[in-house]
């Protein structure tokens, strides 16, 4: 047979018998560690998708406990010319006749335009500008500057109108104007806007010239012009005259807002037009929220069944076909949905009294014309299945489902226990490895000792038939 480098002595492949040994001893201790380290990484990343699923469903949940899911408006208008309107879910149904009269609009005032060119100075000094007015009783504009909302700049002897516009729209403290050249037939011009509508918004400018009175004629009281007026929005709900300083009206009907786009001064017709706004309540989004919910559990429930399911066919079982947490969970889930709740004035109800109900598998479904007719006859008495503060479904829902997601709860738990464990197989590992080793070694001694024996054996042997054959009257035979 070959001779190896271990074994030149007796000729044995002591390597092999080595690594034989070895593998008898160790390898099915190894097999086990690869095993155990199997199962508890396939536990981890089972109990990493539980949570994830089990997450997502609270989040679905979280909503659900806000009582504006269910009980929401829709809002249409009968033309779109003068207005658009979005609805909140505290509007009370029904139609309301708008007629919008006149536009909120923001107050721009132009300088005198006393420069011929761009790069033309106006002087030095300081301008002061302040936001503030009202309508009087007689329906005159007038001008109250706020002092509050009030700021200056300092005019350089060498800034030009560029050079103002600047240092009035970087102005830490400016309270609400900004500042824009215009180059007209007869110059440019510093045009000033106030960012907002409304009388309320109204600007004035004071000039401190210490100069040569080129800044004061530039923009002094008697100088500037207003090039457009501020105005509040005139418009009537229902025929109830109503002011705004925005074209945003949030405050006319709670929990609607009317977006006002256009007036109709009744120039061509004499008469005001009318847009019909009607609120209804969203029937459609109120039982989307419920098949969300119901899409949100089913999917749920599927996570927890291929976790903890035996396929008998394949003989293959989920990774946590053993543990008793996923039928815990849907067990609590299901009691939960089961149960009925107290809606007050002495009447309690359940789901399945709204049209969601189990079937023969355990999965939601739902009786789209019962949950219809439930959102149109009894619309509270479904958000109060839900959302009733603590004691509803959404509520407990949520509850069951925080024991176990959140941080510290039960499958951070379980994770970390799984963890510990893995961490204390890999020291298993390394002990069996550093064993392993020792006991390789010990056996290449031993086998490498006797190779020495045998070795000497032989040459001891070799040397004995040698000096045997040399003997005189010795006759070798063949």
């Amino acid at each position: 047979m070959g001779l190896t480098a271990a074994g030149i002595g007796s000729g044995l492949d002591i390597n092999g018998i080595v690594s034989a040994l070895v593998d008898a001893s160790y390898v099915p201790r190894q097999v086990a560690l690869d095993v155990r380290e199997s199962k508890i990484q396939t536990e981890i990343s089972a109990i990493g998708t539980l949570k994830s699923a089990m997450s997502d469903f609270q989040e679905k949940v979280e909503e659900l406990k806000d009582a504006a899911t269910f009980d929401q408006r829709k809002v249409t208008t009968s033309n779109n010319d003068f207005l658009t309107a979005e609805v909140e879910s505290e509007a009370v149904p029904g139609t309301y006749n708008v007629q919008v009269q006149q536009l909120a609009e923001s107050h721009k005032i132009a300088s005198a335009g006393t420069v011929e060119s761009g790069e033309d100075t106006v002087g030095e000094g300081t301008l002061t500008f302040a936001l503030g007015g009202r309508e009087d009783d007689d329906g005159n504009w007038v001008v109250e500057p706020d002092a509050e909302r009030s700021f200056s700049v300092d005019v350089d002897a060498d800034d030009t109108l560029a050079d103002i516009a600047a240092k009035i729209n970087a102005a830490e403290d400016n309270a609400g104007i900004t500042a824009t050249v215009v180059n007209g037939a007869g110059g440019p011009q510093l045009v000033f806007a106030s960012e907002k509508t409304g009388l309320e918004n109204s600007m004035t400018i004071s000039v401190e010239d210490t100069g040569d009175g080129s800044l004061e004629g530039e923009f002094g009281s008697d100088n500037i012009s207003s090039v457009v007026d501020p105005l509040d929005a005139k418009l009537s709900v229902d025929g109830i005259a109503i002011r705004s300083a925005s074209n945003q009206v949030d405050n006319a009907v709670p929990g609607l807002t009317l977006n006002l786009t256009e007036a109709d001064t009744a120039t061509d017709t004499g008469e005001i037009k009318t847009t019909r706004v009607t609120v209804e309540r969203d029937v459609g989004a109120a039982k989307k929220s419920v098949e969300a919910f119901v899409e949100a559990y089913n999917g749920l429930r599927e996570t927890l069944d291929q976790l903890s399911s035996y396929d008998a066919e394949t003989e293959v079982a989920g990774p946590l076909q053993a543990d008793s947490m996923p039928r815990s969970i849907e067990s609590q889930l299901r009691n939960v949905m089961g149960s009925s709740y107290d809606l007050g004035n002495g009447i309690s109800k359940a789901l399945s009294q709204f049209g969601v109900s189990f079937d023969r598998y355990g999965a939601l479904e739902i009786d789209d014309d019962q949950l219809e007719e439930a959102i149109e006859q009894d619309m509270a008495g479904l958000t109060a299945l839900f959302s009733a503060e603590d004691e509803g479904l959404a509520f407990r829902m949520f509850d069951v489902t925080d024991i176990y997601v959140q941080t510290g709860g039960l499958l951070d738990g379980r994770n970390d226990t799984l963890e510990s464990q893995q961490r204390s197989l890999e020291k298993e590992r390394e002990t069996l490895n550093l064993q392993m080793a020792a006991y390789e070694e010990r056996m290449y001694k031993q086998y490498n000792a006797m190779d020495l024996v045998v070795a000497n054996l032989n040459s001891q042997g070799s040397y004995v038939a040698s000096t045997l054959n040399s003997l005189p009257g010795l006759i070798k035979q063949s």
